[in-house]
């Protein structure tokens, strides 16, 4: 009995969804970048401050 002839589909096991080169080089981190990540840690942590003062404020009024 004749083996069936494949439909041309390789299998695949690992699936590379964004291949790099391996001469490719990571573009470096403008300092506005970090700048901007540093403001918005900043930001968010005041949140959770004035957050985390406002429930404490409400449990401990009557």
């Amino acid at each position: 009995m004749p083996r069936p002839v494949p439909n041309g589909r390789v299998p695949r096991h690992h699936p590379m969804l964004h291949h790099r080169s391996h001469g490719a080089e990571a573009k470096p981190v403008r300092t506005s970048d970090l700048v901007l990540a540093l403001f918005g840690v900043a930001l968010l942590g005041g949140l959770a401050l004035a957050a985390a003062f406002t429930l404490a404020a409400g449990t401990t009024t009557p």
